[in-house]
């Protein structure tokens, strides 16, 4: 059988936009199509060996716990200073974990329509006219699409203003929904979408499911996009991951099907494949993931990056995979942390002080024998020998 490749506050705001000067990296650069090896523990091509600048690259430590009580989360915002917004898939509430570590709810997302893998997902933070917005990506009645709302209030007091639609039309389904949101070091938006089981949606780069998409924080195609729309990149399954290492370079994680889960270094107007190809394939026209998983090793969600490392969050996979890069391709083989320890891991993402903050996501209904309440961990990062 052919096996398929298979995120107003005026007391907040300067907070809200040190922790983005904090995320943001130097404007990306071109780089080299991925490389195309024999594959190894999953395919991964692996270029020279670390050198001796270990610092660049980074290793999961001390693992803490911030928060309890959460139930299905699927992604956190940390706020510069102390605390975090977090969404909860099923029940379209966001939560606000306050700097003294209390939990409260600071609102409840208008038009969040649940079901299967669809609810509310990614979310974002951005500036605008000293304004802090929270972008919101949820499933609705018909549709996937991108809302945008004021944050009110004070901090351990927030609240979410009326929301405003950024982009609409994205195809929903029971599964392959995507659902991360980013803003890039360009400031533009990056919405990661499935092909929301419309498998040749991913091949037409008119359509809006199977892509990345590029847009201004208002929704318009953003300048310079390879199509002259809103895609990016085109040939996905179902991407839940964006995250941009320290040369500027963009990666996302992918689901796949039957075989393999991917690590893909993302170039504009790229095609990666889907439907036709799964995993690393060497078809002309096809871009190559960077490492390749076995589903159960990985089934990756959120994904971040410091320095060098981009850290993989793995549901099925239950663990967090650290990949070192440079110019494009790995250096060595990924590594493996925290497996089996804290269940199905949903969203990871790089904190102001080094550290990366994780959802569990142990309650949403997929049997796991784990606690009634999901978790935010910290994990403190030290260098890699």
């Amino acid at each position: 059988m052919t096996r398929h490749r298979a995120r107003r506050v005026a007391a907040a705001v300067c907070l809200v936009a040190a922790l983005l000067a904090a995320s943001a990296c130097s404007p990306p650069s071109p780089s080299p199509a991925p490389s195309r090896a024999v594959p190894t523990v999953g395919p991964s091509p692996v270029v020279s060996s670390p050198s001796a600048d270990s610092a660049a690259w980074w290793r999961a430590g001390e693992v803490s716990t911030l928060a309890t009580g959460l139930a299905a989360p699927w992604s956190v915002v940390p706020l510069d200073g102390g605390g975090a917004l977090i969404s909860q898939r099923d029940d379209g509430v966001i939560r606000e974990l306050t700097a003294d570590g209390e939990l409260r709810t600071a609102g409840t997302v208008d038009g969040v329509v649940s079901g299967g893998e669809s609810g509310l997902h990614g979310l974002a933070l951005h500036v605008e006219d000293d304004e802090p917005l929270l972008y919101a990506y949820f499933g609705a009645q018909d549709d996937n699409r991108v809302v945008r709302m004021p944050l009110l209030g004070a901090r351990g007091a927030l609240e979410l203003g009326a929301p405003e639609v950024v982009l609409d039309g994205i195809p929903r389904a029971s599964t392959h929904d995507g659902g991360r949101l980013a803003f890039g070091p360009d400031g533009y938006l990056y919405v990661a979408t499935g092909d929301a089981q419309q498998r040749d949606a991913a091949q037409d780069p008119g359509a809006l499911g199977g892509k990345i998409l590029r847009v201004t924080p208002t929704g318009d195609p953003a300048p310079g996009n390879p199509w002259g729309n809103a895609a990016w990149s085109m040939g996905h399954r179902n991407v839940q991951g964006i995250a941009w290492t320290a040369d500027g370079r963009m990666w996302a994680s992918e689901f796949g099907q039957d075989a393999w889960d991917e690590l893909n270094l993302i170039e504009p107007g790229a095609n990666y494949g889907w439907p036709s190809v799964e995993g690393i394939a060497g078809e002309e026209g096809f871009a190559d993931p960077v490492v390749a998983w076995t589903t159960d090793e990985a089934s990756p969600s959120g994904i971040a990056a410091r320095g060098g490392t981009v850290f993989l969050a793995g549901l099925r996979g239950e663990r967090l995979w650290a990949v070192d890069t440079r110019d494009g391709g790995i250096i060595g083989e990924p590594v493996a942390a925290l497996t089996g320890e804290q269940g199905r891991l949903r969203d990871v993402v790089a904190v102001g002080d080094g550290s990366l903050w994780l959802l569990t996501n142990n309650t949403d209904g997929r049997g796991s024998p784990r606690p009634e309440d999901d978790l935010l961990l910290r994990v403190a990062l030290v260098p890699a020998a």
